[in-house]
């Protein structure tokens, strides 16, 4: 980053996996930049508040020189503050509220100025803005991804700043905007190194209804809940069949939901340390799910504390604290969500996703399955899990191409029309710019009101009674039908609108209150299904088609054959494996990954297909495939080969502990070269050469014996 900053670079895109240290890269890059006075200022630039408090909190906490943290040599201002002061040397904002600051600065307030900033840090740069609730109806689409996008740039344009974007997942609008990554450090790369877990092949949970659809018949007694709450009895005049992509978003199907939270509550444990995320379709379904979790869950593990399952979307009451305590504190254990801890929400317990939504964009979904991936030792964390239980996996697995996350991002009608008619909004950038922008709020005015006036067309009676007066108001100020209303203002265009506005005041009035969703009631309207429903299957998703544990062991063996005298490590592992180098071993883990052969997932398929969990490596696995090798945990293999090292004797007692914090390191690297000597206890004692010195220069002979009695299979038999 540095060096591309050094070479005059404007715009950079980073492109580290979700919990490869983005925010402790970042923030070790703005100290660096600021100590050489390459930068006096730097915008931190994020897309919602939880992110922006969490990226604050990091710049008190991460310690850089002389154990300090950077908010104690630097000036850090927080999402409150409107502007920076003369003294402040990072501000940290969100993209809403900089768009605001930039075209619609509060009374009083002057805009601010191009040179505010020299460098702006785009944090999660790959996201269209989600907003953690469920549209209402007549809000949707209408300030979706361009939108945002545009809003997006409007506010990197302003600044005469160098721009860094930072993302796990660069989508085709991040590289329009920042130009390929001048850094990319991948999730196989990452798991191939330690710093992240894998996940286990995901489990299929298959339930008749997911199967096979929801059917009702022509002339079948349908229940439909509508927007204020109530439920409407009517007869169904033609048959309706739903899919499980429509479970819990246009049919509510509890049904499936109390068939789903059974089976999880014989996978998910309440009492352990392991926490779980589960993404549902939207708020409510969210709501209802919370109940029947709790109620399988102590089904199957007695009675719970209240707490232990939790809703934690926008629409709960501090949904930063209930985020707090799911990170920090025992309870809760699981989280049922929307999109709220989708992004960025670092909560390194998290061992299990549950997909109980479909979505389309392998983005998102990739951001999703990031939430689980960081390390936690604390709890013995080796791999996390999957379970889909809407066919998830197998629909994004035919994705090819990372798609950009397409959100819905709306505003109220009354706002859009407060910035139309504010002339702040169009000087805050020039003339010219501005009038692009209420040109784009026009338009989006413009089809607000025409999804109100078709949602006033098929409206209840009850909401008819409600907006009466206001649209019987409403045209007599108009001197035509409300329904006329958005041609009018699409023929008048930006500057007209504004000025029939500005001439008629009431007219925004009455229409904010006719535009205004039904009272009471903030759901959507949705079949109800009656329908039972039970698991019919749990399957492994292995990828190609495999389901069977030992049709994907054998096609395995297969590229093993095909392959091991195309790649080097191969050979080396097959034939001499105390040989493998370090470099060899990770260009072999991403290889293998590559080809949907990651060591959690061979690891699972031999528990599975033998009942048996063998804690092996991948050398391991290979060798077993390839040769016929013996499965023996690693750690057997290690001890039994020390075991006979120590047997052969003349080893000081100084020596032979050593030898045990060799055979420590072993277990954790699989390959011990001069490289692991370059830290822990090894380091205190002079590394390589220190502790070379110790065994009287036959260090090297001596890993050499070692790693032939790793892989010494003397009885070799098919596990």
């Amino acid at each position: 980053m540095e060096d591309a900053i050094g070479r005059g670079q404007r715009d950079l895109l980073v492109a580290m996996a979700t919990g490869t240290g983005k925010t402790r890269t970042t923030v070790a890059l703005i100290h660096r930049l600021l100590k050489s006075q390459r930068f006096r200022r730097v915008l931190f630039l994020v897309d919602r508040s939880a992110l922006g408090k969490q990226a604050h909190d990091a710049f008190g906490e991460i310690r850089l020189e002389n154990l300090q943290t950077f908010a104690q040599n630097y000036d850090v201002m927080g999402l409150e503050d409107v502007a920076p002061a003369k003294e402040t040397k990072v501000q940290v904002a969100t993209v809403q509220g900089m768009v605001q600051r930039i075209l619609s600065p509060a009374d009083g307030a002057a805009p601010i100025p191009i040179d505010a900033y020299d460098c702006i840090i785009i944090d999660e740069s790959h996201r269209g803005y989600t907003l953690d609730r469920e549209m209402s109806e007549g809000e949707q689409e209408l300030r979706g991804f361009e939108s945002y996008v545009s809003s997006y740039r409007r506010v990197l344009d302003h600044f005469d700043a160098v721009k860094v974007g930072l993302t796990a997942t660069p989508a085709a609008h991040t590289r329009e905007i920042f130009g390929p990554p001048v850094f990319v450090y991948s999730y196989p790369e990452a798991v191939a190194d330690g710093w992240l877990v894998d996940h286990e092949p995901p489990i299929r949970i298959v339930t008749q209804l997911a199967k096979y659809g929801i059917r009702f018949e022509r002339g079948a007694e349908i229940q439909t809940l509508l927007r204020d709450g109530e439920v409407q009895l009517s007869l169904l005049p033609d048959e309706m069949e739903f899919d499980v992509a429509a479970f819990n978003r246009t049919v509510i199907t509890d049904g499936f939901n109390r068939a789903v939270a059974a089976e999880l509550a014989q996978h998910l444990d309440p009492t352990g340390p392991a926490k779980t995320i589960v993404f549902c379709v939207d708020d409510d379904h969210a709501e209802r799910l919370v109940p029947i979790l709790k109620a399988a869950l102590e089904e199957a593990w007695g009675p719970l504390e209240d707490d232990v399952v939790k809703k934690i979307t926008s629409a709960v009451d501090r949904p930063l604290d209930q985020i707090r305590r799911f990170k920090n504190e025992a309870n809760p254990k699981i989280a049922i969500t929307v999109d709220l801890l989708s992004t960025g929400i670092d909560v390194p317990a998290v061992s299990n996703i549950v997909f109980l939504r479909r979505i389309r964009s392998r983005i998102l979904y990739e951001q999703m399955l990031g939430r689980a991936t960081r390390l936690c030792d604390a709890i013995g964390k080796q791999v996390f899990r999957i379970y889909d239980a809407v066919g998830l996996y197998d629909a994004l697995s035919q994705v090819s191409d990372m798609k950009p996350l397409v959100k819905d991002v709306t505003r109220t009608t009354k706002e859009l029309l407060a910035e139309l008619l504010d002339p702040r909004s169009l000087e805050a950038q020039g003339h010219d710019l501005g009038r692009t922008h209420a040109d784009e709020v026009h338009r989006e005015l413009v089809e607000r009101l025409r999804r109100v006036v078709r949602r006033l067309g098929k409206t209840d009676k009850k909401r008819t009674e409600e907006i009466a007066s206001s649209l019987e108001s409403l045209e007599a100020v108009l001197g035509a039908p409300f329904d006329r209303l958005p041609e009018r203002l699409h023929e008048a265009g930006s500057t007209g609108t504004i000025t029939l506005f500005t001439q008629m005041p009431e007219l925004a009035v009455l229409i904010e209150r006719i535009s205004a969703p039904p009272s009471g009631h903030g759901g959507k309207t949705a079949v109800i299904a009656p329908h039972g429903d039970a698991v019919i299957a749990i399957e492994r998703g292995y990828g190609e088609g495999n389901t069977r544990p030992e049709d994907y062991l054998a096609a395995f063996q297969r590229f093993i054959e095909q392959n091991r005298n195309q790649i080097t490590a191969l050979t080396v592992v097959c034939t001499r494996p105390r040989e493998l180098t370090r470099a060899q071993l990770r260009e072999l883990k991403l290889k293998l990954d590559a080809a949907g052969y990651s060591e959690a997932k061979l690891r699972t398929a031999f528990r599975d297909w033998k009942n048996q969990d063998i804690a092996a490596t991948i050398v391991g696995f290979i060798r077993q495939r390839a040769l016929g090798s013996p499965l023996v945990p690693y750690a057997e293999r290690v001890d039994r080969a020390m075991a006979k090292i120590l047997a052969a004797g003349g080893f000081k007692p100084g020596q032979k502990k050593w030898l045990e914090q060799i055979a420590k390191q072993l277990k954790k690297e699989i390959v011990v070269d001069e490289e692991a000597f370059s830290g822990g206890a090894f380091e205190n004692f002079g590394g390589w050469n220190g502790i070379n010195k110790q065994f009287d220069g036959r260090l090297q002979q001596i890993l050499n014996d070692l790693g032939d009695e790793v892989w010494n299979d003397e009885k070799a038999v098919t596990a």
